[in-house]
């Protein structure tokens, strides 16, 4: 058999996964903060007595597109968006500090400050607790702050301060909960210097459209991949006919 079979066939089968990456990029076009998936691939040349004419396909790494989206004014206190760099510091499904550019908040029924999927906001001195009957508001710098909703409103009351940092991006890893971690597992340090913009939401950086794009030209590839197995096929059956007539 021709060894272009292998050829092709790893050459489909990335293909495929790589489809599905930029399907799971459209699928999250309007999901608040999603950071676009990036896949790399990397060619490795075939070593045999032959010559080096032919290269298996082979994953490198995966990566995620860092660019900040576009920020859309909603004029909900709980609403944030990041301004620039940066990340807002949440506790995960298993305790461990995680990272997000979703400021969409809320209070949860114990009065703790959470992001829209459940995740605790981590404050300066942990949890962020929102006592009830009183408004909230969220200033350029992370403090949380809160009014009194009585019939005489109060002073306003600090009740502390959302942890924003901004690690290196190549430190950081996607987990399978959508959100980022640090490849060492250590949590990030505060940054100063990362401000939010209050009332608003940043989108997903997904352009549906070149999307749209690589999903066409990734069937065109894959259907290259098909093409050159039928050929392999086909020379084999060829060489076939000819061993058979001497």
């Amino acid at each position: 058999m021709d060894r272009l079979v292998y050829t092709a066939m790893t050459g489909a089968r990335h293909v495929m996964d790589q489809q599905a990456t930029v399907s799971n990029n459209l699928a999250n076009a309007a999901t608040t903060g999603f950071r676009a998936q990036l896949d790399s691939f990397r060619a490795v040349p075939v070593v045999s007595e032959g010559l080096p004419t032919r290269a298996f396909v082979v994953d490198n790494t995966v990566g995620a597109d860092f660019r900040a989206g576009p920020i859309e004014t909603t004029g909900r206190a709980l609403d944030v968006a990041i301004r620039d760099q940066g990340w807002i510091a949440v506790q995960s499904a298993d305790g461990s500090e995680a990272y997000t550019r979703n400021g969409s908040f809320k209070v949860s029924e114990n009065g703790l400050l959470q992001t829209a999927g459940g995740q605790t906001v981590i404050g300066d001195g942990g949890p962020i607790a929102v006592p009830p009957d009183t408004n909230v508001s969220i200033a350029s710098d992370g403090t949380v702050s809160v009014v009194t909703t009585d019939f005489q409103p109060g002073p306003s009351n600090t009740l502390g301060r959302i942890k924003l940092v901004n690690p290196d991006t190549k430190n950081l890893v996607r987990g399978d909960d959508g959100l980022f971690r640090q490849s060492d597992g250590t949590p990030a340090q505060d940054d100063p210097n990362v401000r939010l913009v209050d009332g608003a939401l940043e989108g997903s950086n997904v352009n549906p459209v070149d999307s749209m794009v690589n999903m066409i030209s990734l069937a065109r590839q894959f259907e290259m991949q098909m093409s050159l197995m039928k050929n392999a096929e086909n020379n084999a059956a060829k060489a076939t006919q000819i061993l058979a007539l001497s």
